[in-house]
This record gives C-alpha cells, structure tokens and sequence, in this order.
C-alpha cells in the first residue's frame, strides 16, 4: 500500500473520529458529567514504569479527549495533547478548561508531529490504549518519536495485547458465550482492516457522520523492531492480565478497580518502556 493510499484511509478516520467525539462525550463510558478521574485510565505498573513526572515535559500522542492527558498535568508534568481529530481536540481543550488544569492541545497527524510541535523535544513520549492500530507504517511511527525524544528522554507505549484482539469483544453467528481465537495474534502484513463506525467501543447512540474507519494490526515485534531500528533502547516490558474497563461480561472487578477475566491468566494489556 502506498503512501498517498495511508494518507487516503487515515483522513478516513480523522472523519471518523470527528463524529465519534459528540458520541463520547455524552457517553457513560468516559463519564465526563460525573467526577473527573483521569488517573483511573492508568495501571499501577504505568506509573511505575514511567517514574517520576512532576517539572517534566510529556507529550501525549493520538490522546482523543485528552482523558489520560490530564492526569500527566495532575502529577506535575508539563503535559501536552496531540490528536489530528479537530473536534476532539476542541473537547479536550474545553474538559481541560473545566478542570482548572494547564494543558496544552495541539491538532496534528502524527506523521507531522515533529513539524506541527515546532521541533520541541520531550522528556516522556506517551501512547496507548487503542492507538498504533490506527497507524498503518510503524517504522515511520517510531522514526518520529525519536526525534520527538530528547536525549535521555522515554517512550512509554501502553497497548492492547495482540491476544485481546484475536479474542473478539462478541460471539459470531452461531456461537456460544466461549472466548475463541477469531483472529489472527499476529500482525497483518500491512493490510488495512476495513470497519463501519455506526457504533464505537462506548454506550450511546450510533455515530452520525463518517462511519468508515481503517486499522492495522501489530504484532509486539512489530513494534520492538521498528523502535529498535529506530535507534531507541528497549528498557521493560510489562503484560497484565487487568483492564480499566470490563470488555466481556464475564470479568470480575479486582482490589485495583480495574476488570479481569476468571482463571486462566491471559494478557490483555502491555506496556513498553524505551530510552532514547
């Protein structure tokens, strides 16, 4: 696939993602009417891997609402928001405002984060929860990072487990309430996955608007090689077995607040932490 046909398909999901924002906003699943939480989106081995923030400068990439961001600014960070969703960057700037806290929102493909960012170099770059999936090159992914990185300074990916994916949230025709492999773990070579946005991953009504958005699939050592080919030093890697929310009906709430699935352990989230 080529570069103009990537660019093609992610101004696909900017669309996409800019009828979905009013969806989510409104939506239980962020619950923006009710107490603001933002560190509830975070695992303890996230704040542990990422140390200490207070007086550093973080860069939150593809952050959608700007949920998570949030919580960078309550610990002190000087943090800052990037998203290419026009309207969810208005929103983020809005719940921020709200908020009383000080963060900074800039509207940007993250191709052109480096340009968009004025050259700005960071101490943590921050990704995750359902990001590099809608990212269909990840060696020019990791390329900008790097120089979004300054020396010394951290990235800090927090993803879906390839597992989790292969899952499935739902049962297919004629299946029982069983979790079973209905997808590839691994990644898809490249290859765009087609979805219709009518309804996305929160409660509430279906998304008026552009429906038609593109994923990509990526494997863990997709993303190990594409950082490392990138000149980034691969530090930790943690998987957990918990999730902020309850995927699949059968998951059972933990001491944490977050949601795990009954025995066996599997893992459905990773973090990965890398120097530049």
């Amino acid at each position: 696939m080529t570069t103009d046909e990537h660019a093609r398909l992610m101004r696909a999901n900017e669309a996409n993602w800019d009828a979905r924002t009013p969806v989510h906003l409104a939506s239980d699943f962020y619950g923006l009417d009710q107490d603001l939480d933002p560190a509830r989106w975070f695992g303890a081995f996230e704040w542990a891997d990422l140390g200490e923030l207070a007086g550093r400068e973080v860069l939150h990439l593809q952050c959608h609402l700007g949920t998570e961001t949030l919580a960078f600014a309550q610990r002190g960070a000087r943090a800052v928001g990037l998203d290419f969703s026009a309207a969810s960057v208005a929103a983020a700037r809005d719940i921020a405002a709200r908020a009383s806290l000080d963060v900074e929102y800039v509207r940007a493909n993250v191709y052109y984060a480096v340009e968009a960012l004025g050259g700005r170099e960071f101490d943590v770059v921050y990704t995750g929860k359902g990001a590099l999936c809608y990212l269909p090159d990840l060696e020019r992914w990791a390329g900008i990072v790097g120089r979004l990185l300054r020396p010394g300074g951290r990235l800090y990916v927090v993803e879906f487990h390839p597992l989790l994916n292969a899952l499935g949230p739902k049962a297919g025709p004629g299946e029982g309430p069983e979790l079973l492999l209905r997808h590839d773990c691994l990644g898809a070579g490249g290859t765009a996955v087609h979805r219709d946005g009518t309804h996305t991953y929160t409660d509430g009504p279906a998304v008026a608007g552009a429906t038609d958005s593109y994923e990509w699939a990526h494997g863990i050592s997709e993303v190990v090689n594409a950082l490392t080919g990138a000149g980034l030093t691969i530090r930790r890697l943690t998987e957990s077995d918990e999730l902020p929310w309850p995927r699949w009906s059968r998951m059972e709430r933990t001491e944490s607040g977050w949601w795990r699935l009954p025995e066996p352990r599997i893992p459905l989230l990773y973090g990965l932490l890398a120097s530049r």
